[in-house]
């Protein structure tokens, strides 16, 4: 580990160890998989990870989370929450992350009070302040603590420290609910955000790491696929098209098209600038 990494490692856990005490909102993502290692590390019984196993989520994170817990001894609470039930959350509005962030951070707030834990840290980062992030007012307003902010921590450095930690998801693609797919004013159902879940893990199963299927029209009828550039290509190759196009619309999409731009973390907030 660089010495400058090795520092900000140094600094992420005395800043967890003044808390004494922590609940750590854990999705299974890069950075909050670290940090909970890591508070797990410094606080030991004194932390819980909480995950919000929601709409929003796969089973397959929720899975990942538990399996990490139990593998490292982290005490660790599942929550069952359901964000369509959050008032203003299905009709979608631009400030989304914030009204579903709220929610769950006040849930995870609650359950943290529960375990006689006053501290609640988050792994928001340094690159998370360069996009449109309305979920960061929600963590302001309640109290939340991002750790990796305050010890000046980016994503590359995050997944340095985790590889040099031996995390298995130190290379994990970056990752986002599943909400985050469905452009803005698109009505959020159960059932969307199940087809959007179908068709990213058919991709994945076919090896595409990174993925996004992006979801367009009045009635949410239009796939657009984002994979890395490399991949475009091979996504458009006749049969590999016929195959996707087939799945997708089996899934209930009524047009499915590739992202000639490919992956771009945040490109449903290009309407907003």
């Amino acid at each position: 580990m660089q010495s400058s990494t090795a520092k900000k490692l140094k600094d992420l856990k005395t800043h967890i160890g003044e808390y004494g005490s922590a609940a750590v909102a854990f999705s299974g993502g890069v950075d909050s998989t670290l940090l909970a290692f890591v508070t797990h590390d410094v606080l030991g019984n004194n932390m819980v990870a909480i995950t919000s196993a929601g709409k929003v989520v796969t089973q397959r994170d929720i899975s990942r989370t538990q399996l990490f817990c139990k593998e490292n001894g982290i005490r660790h609470e599942v929550l069952d929450f359901d964000e369509l039930s959050v008032e203003g959350f299905s009709n979608n509005p631009p400030d989304r992350c914030y009204v579903c962030k709220r929610a769950i951070f006040k849930r995870i707030v609650d359950t943290a009070r529960q375990y006689g834990i006053e501290h609640v840290l988050d792994g928001s980062n340094l690159d998370d302040r360069g996009d449109y992030r309305p979920g960061m007012r929600a963590l302001a307003e309640l109290g939340i603590h991002s750790p990796f902010l305050e010890a000046g921590i980016g994503k590359e450095e995050i997944r340095e420290i985790s590889h040099e930690l031996g995390l298995p998801t130190w290379d994990m693609p970056s990752s986002a609910c599943l909400a985050s797919r469905i452009a803005y004013g698109v009505s959020i159902s159960e059932d969307l955000l199940r087809r959007v879940e179908a068709s990213e893990e058919f991709l994945h199963d076919k090896g595409y790491t990174q993925v996004r299927v992006r979801v367009h029209g009045g009635k949410g009828e239009i796939a657009r696929i984002e994979v890395e550039a490399k991949d475009i290509a091979r996504l458009n190759s006749e049969t590999e098209r016929e195959e996707v196009v087939l799945t997708l619309k089996g899934f209930g999409f009524a047009y499915v098209c590739a992202d000639l731009l490919g992956f771009r973390s945040g490109s449903m907030n290009n309407v907003l600038a």
